[in-house]
Formats: structure tokens, sequence, C-alpha cells
């Protein structure tokens, strides 16, 4: 061995000693005992388990929901757990689960109905235990509780059932996402998916709308079909159809949808505004004034010139302008350039509120693209399994995955920076913890390394959760 190496050179062995991987999973496992998610889940699958069947459908599922908050992407990643029963417990084999997602999946509507039915009851418990801090706490039509909808691709790297080519030159699915934001403060929640064939449009209004209905059916203490103005639908272009904003209307929800501009009026209708001095700056993300950003309210103009006929009505256009960034220049001007402006723009049916506030609002949008970056990082990047049925529950375990981690962050991390940490860096620096297992009057103790450098982290964030446990209810 080259003796220049600058690190300690180490013999490397198999033993029977009490030490632990993934010790930091500990705190995943008391945010489940703590929401009640696997008692719930197990009394509403129930029907769906054997009478000699040694494990769960629950449990399972459960499982594998920690098994991709850890890092796995496949059932066989199980095995993390498996080898840990001081903090897993028993976990089923690799042919018990697989068993089990092939039987869940033969009655796929109605499982898929359970385990949407058991999120939206956790969640309002879990909810209900974090107090102010709820997302719900505090909504008005002013501050909403915020649902953000997106699509992403999918690859399929073999034959899987409703893969199809994408509009990216890929093959794969095309899944639409509604995540409900907990704000700069937090991570989200995945509210409801619709997993759709690779070659399904992106501006589809009647899936929209479903995945809509969905992401309001899981929220326990809100009127589905009239939720009102406490709840803002935030998404991209791909939702501006007059099907869609009409449902939105219909059913008095707010909205914030992204815009394409009519390019054949807007020189138009850019010069009117900058004759009429109509440019209000615009804000930075930290709230500040943006001295390169500029913004109108084009609506009136719109109407004019008829662009706005048969849509809702108190449907308002907000248009921006800014210079481009050096990297995003090109050799010629694009259609939404002006003036060497580029421009984008929103709908939005708000009554209330400054201009500056709302485009800022809608700008936040952005943070559905972190969503969907950490949903791929917990399970959503391939969909390993066969089927579309099997793979629809599989989605079902991925939202469960990213609930715990949302849940954790609520609860038990709410007081520190770390809750805005996304899952890599939770698995790097919380849930791959060293620590070793001690017993002490018939009691499991974990032992977390004390030269650990986020050891008082764990330790607190457990304490937390534990407090949440013993107190009254």
């Amino acid at each position: 061995m080259n003796g220049t190496c600058p690190y300690p050179s180490v013999r490397v062995g198999v033993a029977p000693v009490a030490a632990v991987g993934s010790a930091g999973g500990v705190l995943l496992t008391e945010v489940v005992a703590l929401s009640g998610l696997t008692s719930a889940l197990s009394r509403g699958l129930e029907r769906w388990r054997k009478p000699t069947a040694r494990h769960d459908p629950a449990k399972v599922l459960t499982d594998l929901a920690l098994t991709l908050a850890l890092g796995g992407d496949c059932l066989a990643d199980a095995a993390l757990l498996r080898s840990e029963p001081e903090v897993f417990g028993s976990v089923g084999s690799e042919a018990t689960v697989s068993r089990t997602i092939t039987a869940l999946a033969a009655d796929a509507s109605r499982v898929l109905s359970v385990i949407a039915r058991v999120r939206r009851d956790v969640r309002s418990r879990v909810w209900g235990l974090a107090g102010k801090a709820s997302p719900l706490a505090g909504a008005s039509e002013d501050m909403p509780l915020v649902i953000d909808m997106d699509a992403t691709i999918v690859i399929a790297h073999s034959e899987k059932e409703a893969a199809a080519p994408t509009f990216k030159k890929t093959f794969g699915h095309h899944p639409l996402l509604a995540f409900l934001d907990h704000g700069p403060g937090g991570g989200g929640e995945l509210l409801a998916g619709l997993l759709r064939p690779g070659n399904a449009g992106s501006n589809t209004a009647a899936d929209h709308i479903e995945v809509t209905r969905q992401a309001l059916a899981g929220i326990l203490g809100i009127n589905p079909s009239r939720p009102g103005r406490k709840i803002l639908i935030r998404t991209d272009g791909a939702g501006a159809s007059r099907e869609f904003l009409t449902f939105l209307t219909r059913r008095g929800l707010a909205y914030s949808i992204g815009w394409t501009l009519p390019w054949a009026q807007m020189s138009e209708i850019y010069q009117a505004v900058t004759t009429a001095d109509g440019w209000t700056p615009a804000l930075t993300a930290a709230g500040e004034v943006n001295e390169h950003a500029d913004i109108a309210d084009i609506t009136d103009l719109l109407t004019q010139c008829g662009h706005l006929q048969g849509w809702p009505a108190g449907m308002r256009i907000i248009v921006r302008r800014e210079r481009p960034h050096p990297g995003a220049r090109v050799a010629q001007d694009r259609l939404d350039d002006a003036d060497g402006y580029r421009l984008t723009a929103f709908a939005t049916n708000a009554r209330r509120g400054q201009l500056q506030t709302l485009e800022l609002r809608h700008r936040q949008r952005a943070r559905c693209e972190d969503r969907i970056r950490c949903a791929k990082d917990t399970g959503l990047r391939n969909l390993p399994l066969k089927t579309l049925a099997q793979n629809q529950i599989w989605l079902q375990v991925v939202a469960l995955a990213g609930d715990l981690l949302a849940w954790l962050g609520l609860l038990g991390l709410r007081d520190d920076a770390s809750r805005r940490w996304e899952p890599k860096r939770l698995r790097l620096r919380l849930f791959s913890a060293p620590a070793v297992i001690a017993r002490h009057a018939r009691r499991v103790l974990l032992h977390v390394k004390e030269t650990y450098h986020w050891a008082t982290l764990v330790l607190a964030a457990h304490q937390r959760l534990r407090a949440l446990t013993t107190a009254p209810t």
C-alpha cells in the first residue's frame, strides 16, 4: 500500500456488533407512530390481508415508503430496513413485498381510494399537532393555501404498460402532479398525481380538473365542491385553458396561471403601456424593489382587442418585462421579446393585493420544480414495476414517503433551518447518523455517536417528536 496516503490504513472484517445502519431513520419511524399512519392503513387495507399472512399490507407499504425516504428506488431496497429489525421491526422479504404489491394492484381503484382517504385523515391529525405551524392555520384570501400543479417526464428503460414516446423524444410516462406548498420555510406534500402515458397532452383540461379534485379531496376541513379563495391553484401555462379556468371560477377557487401573450398584438399593447407609463417595478424574491424588471396589468388592453372574449369574468392578465440574463440571450430576438425586454405573463382572479405582491407570488411557483426534483429523489425517478396498476400503487408509496419527510420537517425540525433540507441532504446528515443499540431495563436504547457533527440535531428532533407523542390530546 502507498505509504503516502493521507488516510488511515484500516482492516475490514464482518462481526456481530451492535452498530445500526441508517440510525437516523428512527426519526421517520417516530413520525409514523405519531401520525398513526400504519394503524390507519391497516384498518383501511384489512380486506386485502390474507388470514394466514404474517406481514400486514399496511406495514409493507409503510416499509416501502421508509425505504424511498432513506434513498431506495426499488422493491429490493427494502433490504436496508430488513437488516435493522431493532429500528424498523419485521420487514417482509422481497418476494413478500412483490406479492403484496401485485395483490393490491389487482384491485387498484379501491386500494388507491383507501390510501387517499387514509392520507387525508392522517394529514389532518399531523396538521392538528403542528398547531399554528399547520399549513391550513390562518389560510385566507390574502394568505391562501397554495396548491402547485405541474407535469414531469418519467423515463422508462423497458416496456411498461402505458409508457409511450414523449414530446422530449424520450420514452416513458408523463404524470401530472399536485403539491401543497409549505412556503419558503418548508417543503411540500404530494396531494395527488395522475399517472399518464408519455404522449399525454401538457394542457389537457380534463386532467387538470381531475388532479385538482383529487388534491382538494386530500385536505380535510375544506369543502371540495366549494373550497373558496383561501385555496390558490397555481400552474404554468399548461393550465391556461378556458375549461380549466371556468372550473376553478365556478368553485370559487383563487388561481394564478401562466399565460401565453398574443404576439400579433403585443407590439401595440407594449407601446400603449409604455406610453401611459403603466410599468411598476417588480419585486425580488426577498421582497425588495427590482430595478431590472417591471410589471403591468394589461387586462383592459387585451379586452379592447377582444382577446379575452369567452374567458371567465374577473380574470386579470399581468405582464412582466425584464432584460434577458446574458446566458439566456440568443443571436436574435424571440417572439416574447419587445424593445430588448423578455415578456412573460400570468392570469389571476385575485381581487385584492398589490400588483407586485401578486406577481411575486406567481413566480414562487418555481418551488414546484423543487418539489418534483425531491419526488424524483424519493422514488419517482423511475417506475420500476410492469403494469400501470402496480405503478399507480408505487406513485402512492412515493407520496407517502414525501409525506413522512414533510411531516418530519413540520413536527420535528420546525424551529431549525434543517426543515428546508432536501432529501439528499437529510440522508447525508440525519438519516445516516452512526449509532449503536444498547439494552437496559427491558428498553432498547439507540446511542448516536457523540462526535457525529449532527448528533445534537438528531437528538433534538427525536425529543420534539416524543414530546408530541406524550402530549395530552
